[in-house]
């Protein structure tokens, strides 16, 4: 079967980036009114293309999820896959290689917004259930296939938890596979176990009252800015940990299977570095890069803006001060100790000359979320993985978060991860693009999943 697979994808090979290419082109931007609609038409096209790959149920709930059920086998398990199709905003001016929302293959590779992140992922999915019905000759899948795709994933999912308890008849499931991770590398694959929490802060310190001539009040007026780089800079120590009191206390280490997986994985700190667009290895000194990755927490500074950041300076001590914080935390954090933990840590050591405000994004926060170690899923995923890419896997955990917990939770089913990103896919970034071998190595591993899983291996 598997050459069948490899060769029914190779000669559609051009049909799925014509797809894909008109998928991309559909500017479905969440959170944003311009483009409510846009994303509301991809949920359409998504819906179309599902129906024209036989599921005979499709329907788009709310205007942007799109739901589709194919459960023409009794005896076999039945899967539900979750993804989503809305994008994150894009800057035309800061695309170098073509405009965010006028895909363009190079190198092969599809450039574009969301072609990786995650529209590619959902199309890997139809072209897998396409393969594995032509490659077996099959007039069904040989599981229960449901497929749930969102259109807020971007801006935290806040409608996902009140979608599934609605819903919760209709979408039960004995597994979920979760199609929004990452690959290790395209030579080497790896199956993803874990995915990390977060939970997003804002903080505004607030000095002058308004913004005062420097000329008039510097050297007595308290500065915002001085005062929130102060703060920024004291949540980590020389060592690279996070200060907040307790906020190592509940860290499960990772197990000695955790650890020797990552370490099998191959790792080489040059092409890390060129492969992230990054400068230099950080974070906590007594755990390895991937550690650091997928297994220890972490806080970030996304944002921070203060005075004029754009245009010529008024010489003016601002008034304001702001910083977005990303917490990423691993079992057995709790997002909501871990808030007040934050919350706690800014009151006790702000300036009391200036003001502060913090606000936590607690209805879009999400806790972290790993697949039990020996569950079988993971061996039939392993498996059609080797299929697919036909090389060797090894296991690796996810840097990002999304709603894994909430749907195991809530669905009282394991959840098994697969996705087509890689590293150097640019997500959320300027120049987005996606791997074409890649995709098609991941939608003949979903071929082979489909098989695998119905016989129990």
């Amino acid at each position: 079967m598997t050459g069948r697979v490899h060769s029914y994808l190779a000669q559609h090979r051009e049909q799925l980036v014509d797809q894909l290419t008109g998928w991309v082109r559909l500017r479905s931007v969440a959170g944003t009114p311009e483009h409510e609609v846009d994303v509301v038409r991809s949920a359409n096209w998504l819906a179309a293309n599902l129906r024209d790959t036989g599921f005979p149920t499709v329907e788009v709930w709310e205007g942007n999820v799109v739901y589709a059920e194919w459960c023409a086998a009794p005896d076999a398990p039945t899967v539900l896959v979750y993804s989503h199709h809305d994008v994150r905003a894009a800057k035309d001016e800061q695309w170098e290689q073509t405009p965010p929302f006028e895909p363009a293959v190079r190198d092969r590779h599809l450039y574009g917004r969301g072609a990786s992140d995650a529209k590619g992922q959902v199309l890997a999915h139809v072209w897998g259930v396409r393969a594995h019905l032509a490659a077996a000759d099959r007039e069904a899948p040989a599981v229960n296939l449901k497929v749930l795709v969102e259109g807020e994933e971007e801006i935290g999912s806040p409608s996902l938890a009140g979608l599934l308890d609605a819903n919760r008849a209709r979408l039960g499931a004995d597994l979920v596979v979760f199609s929004d991770t990452l690959l290790w590398r395209a030579d080497h694959p790896a199956v993803c176990t874990s995915v990390r929490g977060v939970l997003n802060a804002h903080l505004e310190v607030k000095g002058p009252r308004r913004d005062m001539h420097s000329g008039a009040v510097s050297g007595t007026a308290p500065n915002p800015a001085t005062e929130l780089c102060r703060l920024l800079g004291r949540l980590h120590d020389d060592k690279g940990r996070v200060t907040l009191p307790g906020f190592y206390d509940l860290v499960a280490e990772p197990s000695e299977r955790v650890r020797a997986d990552l370490a099998a994985l191959p790792f080489d700190e040059e092409d890390w570095l060129a492969r992230s667009e990054t400068r230099g290895l950080g974070g906590e000194q007594d755990y390895t890069p991937l550690e650091r990755l997928w297994v220890r927490p972490t806080v970030e500074v996304q944002s921070l803006i203060a005075g004029d950041p754009i245009g010529p300076s008024r010489g003016a001590i601002p008034s304001v001060a702001t910083a977005d914080l990303s917490i990423r935390t691993v079992p057995d954090q709790k997002i909501a100790e871990i808030g007040e933990q934050l919350r706690s840590w800014v009151a006790d050591r702000i300036d009391d000359r200036l003001d502060h405000e913090l606000t936590l994004s607690d209805q879009t926060a999400q806790e972290p979320y790993h697949t039990p170690e020996d569950h079988p899923a993971l061996d039939a995923l392993a498996a059609a993985m080797h299929d697919g890419f036909g090389t060797p896997v090894g296991r690796m955990g996810n840097a990002g978060g999304g709603p894994a917990e909430l749907l195991a939770r809530t669905l009282d089913a394991p959840v098994v991860f697969f996705g087509t990103g890689l590293p150097e896919d640019r997500w959320h970034d300027s120049d987005e693009r996606v791997n074409i071998d890649v995709l098609l190595a991941g939608a003949a591993t979903l071929a082979h999943l489909w098989s695998r899983l119905a016989d129990g291996h």
